[in-house]
Protein backbone atom coordinates (compact mmCIF):
# COMPACT_ATOMS: atom_id res chain seq x y z
CA UNK A 1 0.00 0.00 0.00
CA UNK A 2 1.40 3.25 -0.94
CA UNK A 3 0.09 6.67 0.25
CA UNK A 4 1.35 10.28 0.35
CA UNK A 5 -0.25 13.38 2.11
CA UNK A 6 0.16 17.31 1.95
CA UNK A 7 -1.09 19.73 4.30
CA UNK A 8 -3.27 21.13 1.61
CA UNK A 9 -4.40 24.34 3.45
CA UNK A 10 -7.56 24.46 1.38
CA UNK A 11 -11.20 24.44 2.52
CA UNK A 12 -12.35 21.28 3.31
CA UNK A 13 -14.89 21.67 0.09
CA UNK A 14 -12.12 21.39 -2.64
CA UNK A 15 -10.98 17.96 -1.21
CA UNK A 16 -12.83 15.71 -3.71
CA UNK A 17 -11.41 12.21 -3.66
CA UNK A 18 -11.51 10.27 -7.02
CA UNK A 19 -10.97 6.66 -6.56
CA UNK A 20 -10.99 3.67 -9.78
CA UNK A 21 -9.60 0.28 -10.17
CA UNK A 22 -7.63 -1.32 -12.33
CA UNK A 23 -7.64 -5.04 -12.22
CA UNK A 24 -11.21 -6.83 -12.42
CA UNK A 25 -10.89 -9.14 -15.12
CA UNK A 26 -7.64 -10.39 -15.24
CA UNK A 27 -7.31 -14.18 -14.54
CA UNK A 28 -4.26 -13.22 -11.93
CA UNK A 29 -2.76 -11.32 -9.77
CA UNK A 30 -5.06 -8.69 -7.14
CA UNK A 31 -7.06 -5.99 -8.02
CA UNK A 32 -5.54 -2.54 -7.26
CA UNK A 33 -7.28 0.56 -6.31
CA UNK A 34 -6.64 4.48 -6.12
CA UNK A 35 -7.45 7.37 -4.34
CA UNK A 36 -6.68 10.76 -5.16
CA UNK A 37 -7.36 14.16 -4.36
CA UNK A 38 -5.95 16.62 -6.74
CA UNK A 39 -4.68 20.10 -6.20
CA UNK A 40 -7.00 22.73 -8.21
CA UNK A 41 -3.91 25.02 -7.72
CA UNK A 42 -1.46 22.41 -9.94
CA UNK A 43 -3.42 21.25 -12.34
CA UNK A 44 -2.08 18.26 -14.77
CA UNK A 45 -2.74 18.40 -18.02
CA UNK A 46 -3.39 15.20 -20.55
CA UNK A 47 -5.72 13.28 -17.66
CA UNK A 48 -8.04 10.79 -18.71
CA UNK A 49 -9.32 7.21 -18.90
CA UNK A 50 -6.05 5.19 -18.55
CA UNK A 51 -7.43 2.75 -20.71
CA UNK A 52 -7.57 5.28 -23.38
CA UNK A 53 -3.71 6.67 -22.86
CA UNK A 54 -1.02 4.96 -24.41
CA UNK A 55 1.70 3.09 -21.80
CA UNK A 56 4.07 5.64 -22.07
CA UNK A 57 1.16 8.30 -21.41
CA UNK A 58 -0.06 6.48 -17.94
CA UNK A 59 3.69 6.12 -16.58
CA UNK A 60 4.62 9.66 -17.89
CA UNK A 61 1.72 10.94 -15.74
CA UNK A 62 1.70 8.54 -12.74
CA UNK A 63 4.63 10.42 -11.42
CA UNK A 64 2.89 14.05 -12.01
CA UNK A 65 -0.13 13.10 -10.36
CA UNK A 66 1.88 11.61 -7.18
CA UNK A 67 3.81 14.91 -6.97
CA UNK A 68 1.43 17.29 -7.49
CA UNK A 69 -1.73 15.72 -5.81
CA UNK A 70 -2.93 17.13 -2.45
CA UNK A 71 -3.28 13.59 -1.21
CA UNK A 72 -2.81 10.18 -2.92
CA UNK A 73 -3.13 6.16 -1.84
CA UNK A 74 -2.90 3.20 -3.68
CA UNK A 75 -4.46 -0.31 -2.44
CA UNK A 76 -5.39 -3.69 -3.27
CA UNK A 77 -7.43 -6.67 -2.36
CA UNK A 78 -5.30 -10.19 -2.66
CA UNK A 79 -6.32 -12.75 -4.89
CA UNK A 80 -6.88 -14.90 -1.76
CA UNK A 81 -9.69 -11.90 -1.08
CA UNK A 82 -10.71 -12.05 -4.79
CA UNK A 83 -11.65 -15.97 -4.43
CA UNK A 84 -13.06 -16.04 -0.91
CA UNK A 85 -15.29 -12.67 -1.45
CA UNK A 86 -15.56 -12.33 -5.26
CA UNK A 87 -14.15 -9.71 -7.73
CA UNK A 88 -16.75 -7.31 -6.60
CA UNK A 89 -16.67 -7.41 -3.14
CA UNK A 90 -12.84 -7.40 -3.44
CA UNK A 91 -12.75 -4.44 -5.92
CA UNK A 92 -15.06 -2.49 -2.59
CA UNK A 93 -12.42 -3.14 -0.21
CA UNK A 94 -9.69 -2.07 -2.31
CA UNK A 95 -11.45 0.95 -3.04
CA UNK A 96 -12.25 1.63 0.84
CA UNK A 97 -8.67 0.37 1.96
CA UNK A 98 -7.55 3.31 -0.92
CA UNK A 99 -9.84 6.13 0.89
CA UNK A 100 -8.88 4.85 4.13
CA UNK A 101 -5.19 5.33 3.44
CA UNK A 102 -5.48 9.14 2.41
CA UNK A 103 -5.01 10.31 6.12
CA UNK A 104 -7.42 13.37 4.93
CA UNK A 105 -11.11 13.26 5.49
CA UNK A 106 -12.59 14.43 1.84
CA UNK A 107 -15.27 16.53 1.35
CA UNK A 108 -17.33 13.82 -1.32
CA UNK A 109 -15.63 11.05 -2.87
CA UNK A 110 -16.25 10.27 -6.31
CA UNK A 111 -16.30 6.77 -7.52
CA UNK A 112 -15.53 4.99 -10.96
CA UNK A 113 -18.65 2.65 -12.13
CA UNK A 114 -22.01 2.23 -10.57
CA UNK A 115 -21.39 1.34 -6.70
CA UNK A 116 -20.12 2.73 -4.06
CA UNK A 117 -17.78 1.36 -1.23
CA UNK A 118 -19.12 1.31 2.31
CA UNK A 119 -17.25 4.98 3.28
CA UNK A 120 -17.44 7.30 6.38
CA UNK A 121 -17.42 10.47 3.86
CA UNK A 122 -20.43 11.44 1.34
CA UNK A 123 -19.58 9.54 -1.73
CA UNK A 124 -21.03 9.30 -5.21
CA UNK A 125 -21.03 6.50 -8.18
CA UNK A 126 -20.48 7.73 -11.79
CA UNK A 127 -20.73 5.61 -14.75
CA UNK A 128 -17.80 6.70 -16.96
CA UNK A 129 -16.37 9.15 -14.56
CA UNK A 130 -13.24 8.20 -15.28
CA UNK A 131 -13.39 9.94 -18.63
CA UNK A 132 -15.00 12.79 -16.95
CA UNK A 133 -13.87 13.45 -13.22
CA UNK A 134 -10.06 14.69 -13.41
CA UNK A 135 -9.68 13.63 -10.17
CA UNK A 136 -11.17 10.04 -11.41
CA UNK A 137 -8.55 9.79 -14.43
CA UNK A 138 -6.31 10.26 -11.96
CA UNK A 139 -6.83 7.19 -9.83
CA UNK A 140 -7.55 5.20 -12.78
CA UNK A 141 -3.92 6.01 -13.95
CA UNK A 142 -2.35 5.42 -10.68
CA UNK A 143 -4.11 2.01 -10.08
CA UNK A 144 -3.31 0.69 -13.77
CA UNK A 145 0.53 1.68 -13.57
CA UNK A 146 1.10 -0.06 -10.16
CA UNK A 147 -1.02 -3.44 -10.75
CA UNK A 148 1.18 -3.36 -14.54
CA UNK A 149 4.21 -2.71 -12.16
CA UNK A 150 3.46 -6.18 -10.22
CA UNK A 151 2.14 -8.19 -13.28
CA UNK A 152 5.92 -7.03 -14.79
CA UNK A 153 7.25 -8.23 -11.02
CA UNK A 154 5.55 -11.75 -11.55
CA UNK A 155 6.86 -11.96 -15.34
CA UNK A 156 9.84 -11.54 -14.01
CA UNK A 157 9.50 -15.02 -11.97
CA UNK A 158 7.62 -16.71 -14.44
CA UNK A 159 8.11 -15.69 -17.76
CA UNK A 160 6.57 -18.69 -19.12
CA UNK A 161 3.07 -16.77 -18.78
CA UNK A 162 3.79 -13.54 -20.65
CA UNK A 163 2.08 -11.42 -17.74
CA UNK A 164 4.05 -8.64 -18.81
CA UNK A 165 2.28 -8.06 -22.28
CA UNK A 166 -1.22 -9.08 -21.71
CA UNK A 167 -1.37 -8.40 -17.50
CA UNK A 168 -2.78 -11.12 -16.79
CA UNK A 169 -6.13 -10.67 -19.31
CA UNK A 170 -7.16 -13.86 -20.46
CA UNK A 171 -5.92 -13.47 -23.93
CA UNK A 172 -5.38 -16.78 -26.15
CA UNK A 173 -1.49 -16.77 -25.37
CA UNK A 174 -2.67 -16.76 -21.12
CA UNK A 175 -5.23 -19.58 -21.88
CA UNK A 176 -2.60 -21.58 -24.09
CA UNK A 177 0.33 -20.49 -20.84
CA UNK A 178 -2.07 -22.14 -18.38
CA UNK A 179 -2.95 -25.12 -20.26
CA UNK A 180 0.68 -26.03 -20.81
CA UNK A 181 2.18 -24.60 -17.64
CA UNK A 182 -0.43 -25.15 -15.34
CA UNK A 183 -2.27 -22.47 -12.36
CA UNK A 184 -0.14 -21.02 -9.84
CA UNK A 185 -0.73 -19.56 -6.74
CA UNK A 186 -1.15 -16.01 -8.29
CA UNK A 187 -4.20 -17.12 -10.42
CA UNK A 188 -7.94 -16.26 -9.42
CA UNK A 189 -9.07 -20.12 -8.76
CA UNK A 190 -12.62 -18.78 -9.16
CA UNK A 191 -12.58 -17.53 -12.46
CA UNK A 192 -14.51 -19.69 -15.12
CA UNK A 193 -11.15 -20.30 -16.78
CA UNK A 194 -9.05 -21.43 -14.01
CA UNK A 195 -11.44 -22.91 -12.78
CA UNK A 196 -12.29 -25.46 -15.38
CA UNK A 197 -8.54 -26.54 -15.79
CA UNK A 198 -8.13 -27.16 -12.11
CA UNK A 199 -11.77 -29.02 -12.40
CA UNK A 200 -10.21 -31.33 -15.50
CA UNK A 201 -7.00 -31.74 -13.24
CA UNK A 202 -8.78 -33.43 -10.64
CA UNK A 203 -10.84 -35.31 -13.06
Amino acid sequence: MNAELFDPGLPSSSLICGVDEAGRGPLCGPVVAAAVILDPARPIEGLADSKKLSEAARERLAPLIRARALAWAVAEASVEEIDRLNILHATMLAMQRAVMALGIAPAEVRIDGNRCPKLPYPARAIVKGDATEPSISAASILAKTARDAAMRELDAQWPQYGLAAHKGYPTAAHLAALAAHGVQAFHRRSFAPVKKLLERRDE
